[in-house]
């Protein structure tokens, strides 16, 4: 019985999320915070190992940067894709659901992100040994966090972005 009951509610809440109206969508800060760390791990991840190629490599900044965006997006999705494939749902439904979750929270993250690595002095020109590689790096990752949460909180409003993913938990 207490299973059926539990089926019935996954059964409500995937209906209210495949409308997108957004209704019973938790769009607290919590839940957004928690959405943007998600994205924020998968974007690290890629940005860092990117900086890190680019960077011992004695690659300019350009180069540089489309790695670290290419990488960071690469291992958001990763993440996701992970996450929804073991809830059950097949490579195809959980590429649709990753594009979904995740595109406009690491495309606005990736773009705070290195406008501030772009602005910060020095800190393309910084080596992997460099304290203002890694202190920059940081700073533009919170800078990115501060950002992308209000972003985050809109979509999950809206039965939108990590929204999505959460029908899947």
């Amino acid at each position: 019985m207490q299973h059926d009951a539990h089926a019935h509610h996954r059964t409500e809440r995937s209906g209210a999320h495949a409308g997108h109206e957004g209704h019973g969508a938790t769009a607290d800060w919590p839940t957004a915070a928690r959405a943007t760390l998600h994205c924020l791990t998968g974007c690290a991840i890629g940005e860092v190992l990117g900086m890190v190629i680019g960077t011992a490599l004695g690659w300019s900044t350009v180069p540089t940067m489309v790695l670290a965006i290419v990488l960071a997006f690469f291992f958001g999705y990763s993440l996701t894709l992970w996450a929804v494939v073991r809830a059950g749902l097949s490579l195809k439904a959980a590429i649709g659901v990753a594009l979904a979750a995740d595109t406009l929270s690491i495309a606005v993250m990736e773009f705070v992100d290195n406008g501030v690595l772009l602005l910060v002095p020095g800190a393309m020109d910084a080596h992997l040994s460099d304290g203002l590689f890694w202190g920059a790096l940081a700073f533009a990752f919170l800078v990115a966090f501060l950002v992308t949460t209000p972003v985050n909180k809109w979509m999950i409003g809206r039965g939108k972005g990590h929204a999505v993913v959460h029908q899947y938990h």
